[in-house]
């Protein structure tokens, strides 16, 4: 290895083929093929979405079930309430669609919530289609 030294005093490692270095532009959508720049069109996929489900149960006060939507999911009183409405009459509601490690944490917020309250809540996730 051969080192040089910039008019600044730093010094830098060069490879032993000079010759052959080239500078090429640092750009994330170009690859190069053969000393030709080729143009490479990435494709991102959207996440996939999962609903979070509350389940209804005869013990579960709704009053507790609004103060989860309102606390976790962020819903307004009348949203909150009309969720609660929607699991007590259907036997399951929507509380909000969300990423996997987003819904992941709410499953898990209600949860906890939900067992420190001492409640028997149930709150699961499916994949949104």
């Amino acid at each position: 290895m051969d080192s040089d030294m910039n008019g600044h005093g730093n010094t830098f490692r060069l490879s032993q083929q000079r010759s052959t270095m080239m500078a090429r532009p640092v750009n994330n959508n170009e690859a190069y093929e053969d000393g030709l720049a080729v143009k490479v069109r990435v494709k991102t996929k959207k996440p996939s979405m999962y609903k979070v489900l509350l389940l209804n149960d005869d013990f579960t006060p709704m009053e507790f079930v609004i103060y989860v939507l309102e606390r976790v999911f962020r819903k307004n009183r009348e949203e909150a309430n009309d969720i609660m409405l929607k699991v007590h009459e259907d036997g399951v509601g929507v509380a909000g669609v969300y990423t996997y490690e987003v819904a992941e944490t709410k499953v898990d917020q209600v949860m906890t919530l939900a067992r420190k309250n001492e409640h028997p809540l149930q709150c699961t996730m499916e994949r949104e289609e």
